[in-house]
């Protein structure tokens, strides 16, 4: 349609123009333009008289039943039924064909147990990841985390506290079960994070724990007894995130650990400090600031010789780059690494003249929960991921009869309730609006999915396209038509909360079709059985690229 009306606007006036079509009231029309708005000015004529001409044009295609000019110079469009039903059979485009990209998200930290910010992340990212892929992309899907750090030899303090001695064989007592070794790796953090914090022995303990984990890496020690625990529960905690996303039902990312990324990031503060991209100060690695950009002074090497987060997120950056080759690479975290991450960025570029282009940093808010209470690791009173996953089974059970039925939607419930919100803005999660049949919700969607399924199994008639249409079913294939927008938009602006509200409106037309025109029985049968055959196939492919099962019963 686009293309339509910027030929027309090409014939008359010679002008090179985008033409954007919005979605009036069904009274207007189903398509409306201000083109002719937009070219007033550099013609130096009256808009109204453009648009008559532009119109005047138009008429002559046999996809327009009507165009007629608005107001000041708008000009609405009404396609033909025949026009409307092949808009509602158009798929979103490829644009991305050919394009490498690197999703980076979820992102948990080794010797922790996931929460619910990575459960938010983790469902956001993969979402995301559908729809770039949806669009003709390879996407090479990663994760990026602390297999090193003061947070390691805390956690590592706490194991040899907790087994009372230095012994490898006493893992074995944790047992074999992926959660159930992350839930006493955690354990063991949360006793050393307390430790650290009220005894100055066991804090330095830890700091020199810290030094010697760094040398489990540089001298390949996999043989003295504490890095055997080091490497067996590192291990456990990668196989608990391979559980975990199992249980998720998206798709695997590789991870690339702290530990492996620190080497290539320090090959890069070597070569920049020669080039003087990195300055020494007071022993440390730093790169200096830029007022005028708002970029503060952050440290690459401390002055204990070691590499900081901002050095791994370099490497991190360089392997991703040497091991796919990317156009695009999406980072998300929190909020709260917004910051942080502009410079990481605006060091990067410096090191590596745009490369800032072809990066694009995502920040996802706060999952708050009734008793606004702010959650720590370190205190241990995180929300878990796997808890809130159980709470909300709990209230599935109560909606479903079905047991085969409750891991689909309690899944399509949680991953629903983070997309539908703008990502960047905090999440408000209540169990009973989230597990629900009323409202916008995943259950909701995934119940009109099967209750139309129910309608096409019980009718006889085989399904046949319409030559023409009444107004109630003009509405719902007019509804229909706006998916392939709706998706090639959430795409382009990497936004799923749109095709969230777009299966939540489509299911509310369909209920209004449903009301007013009889389908099982009735003379067009044929006809408006076909119209929900559309309707199902829409409802199925939004509800995939979210990552949801479709039910055909609930």
């Amino acid at each position: 349609m686009n293309k339509r009306v910027a030929s027309a606007v090409k014939e008359l006036f010679d002008q090179d123009v985008e033409v954007v079509l919005t979605r009036p009231e069904a009274q207007f029309g189903d398509y409306a333009t201000n083109v002719a708005m937009q070219l007033a000015k550099p013609l130096g004529r009256n808009p109204r008289e453009v648009a008559e001409e532009i119109v005047e044009t138009l008429r002559g295609s046999d996809e327009f039943a009507e165009v007629a000019v608005a107001g000041p110079g708008f000009i609405n469009i009404r396609l033909t039924d025949m026009a409307l039903l092949n808009e509602a059979k158009r798929e979103p485009g490829k644009p991305y064909t050919g394009v490498s990209y690197v999703m980076e998200y979820s992102c948990p930290n080794a010797f922790k147990e996931l929460h619910t910010g990575h459960l938010y992340q983790t469902f956001a990212g993969d979402i995301l990841a559908k729809l770039v892929e949806n669009a003709g992309a390879t996407v090479h899907r990663t994760s990026f985390g602390g297999d090193v750090g003061l947070h390691v030899a805390k956690c590592l303090w706490g194991m040899v506290a907790e087994l009372g001695e230095i012994s490898p064989e006493k893992l074995n007592t944790v047992g074999d079960d992926a959660f159930a070794r992350a839930r006493w790796i955690s354990n063991c953090y949360v006793k050393g994070a307390g430790a650290y914090e009220e005894s100055d022995e066991a804090k330095q303990e830890i700091d020199e724990l810290n030094k010697t984990i760094y040398g489990f890496h540089n001298d390949d020690d996999h043989d003295s007894p504490l890095a055997q625990i080091y490497w067996q529960t590192r291990q456990w905690s990668f196989d608990y995130f391979d559980a975990f996303y199992e249980q998720l039902q998206v798709d695997s990312l590789r991870y690339y650990p702290e530990s492996a990324t620190a080497p290539t990031g320090m090959e890069v503060v070597k070569a920049q400090l020669e080039k003087g991209n990195l300055k020494e100060s007071e022993g440390a690695v730093v790169f200096e600031g830029d007022e005028e950009k708002h970029l503060h002074t952050r440290v690459f090497v401390t002055s204990k010789g070691l590499p900081t987060y901002e050095t791994k997120d370099i490497g991190v950056i360089w392997q991703e780059q040497a091991d796919y080759n990317f156009d695009k690479r999406i980072l998300i975290t929190g909020n709260d690494q917004k910051e942080y991450m502009r410079v990481v960025f605006a060091a990067a570029d410096t090191f590596q003249p745009g490369i800032a282009e072809t990066m694009t940093h995502l920040t996802n808010g706060t999952v708050k929960f009734g008793d606004g209470k702010k959650m720590s690791s370190r205190l241990g009173n995180v929300t878990r991921a796997v808890d809130v996953l159980e709470v909300v089974r709990e209230k599935t059970r109560e909606l479903v009869q079905d047991e085969a039925l409750v891991e689909p939607v309690a899944l399509g419930a949680i991953k629903y309730v983070f997309a539908k919100y703008r990502l960047g803005g905090d999440i408000a999660f209540n169990v009973d609006d989230t597990v629900t049949l009323n409202g916008n919700s995943g259950p909701y969607i995934q119940y009109a999915h099967a209750r139309a399924c129910s309608i096409h199994d019980k009718a006889s008639a085989t399904p046949t396209q319409p030559e023409t249409l009444d107004e109630n079913e003009r509405a719902l294939v007019r509804k229909l038509g706006e998916y392939a927008g709706v998706v090639e938009a959430a795409t382009r602006e990497l936004m799923s909360h749109l095709i969230c509200t777009y299966l939540y409106e489509l299911a509310q037309e369909f209920n209004r079709f449903y009301e007013k025109s009889r389908i099982v029985g009735d003379v067009r049968e044929a006809e408006r059985l076909y119209l929900v055959e559309q309707y199902i196939g829409t409802l199925a492919d939004g509800l995939r690229l979210l990552g949801i099962h479709a039910p055909e019963k609930l």
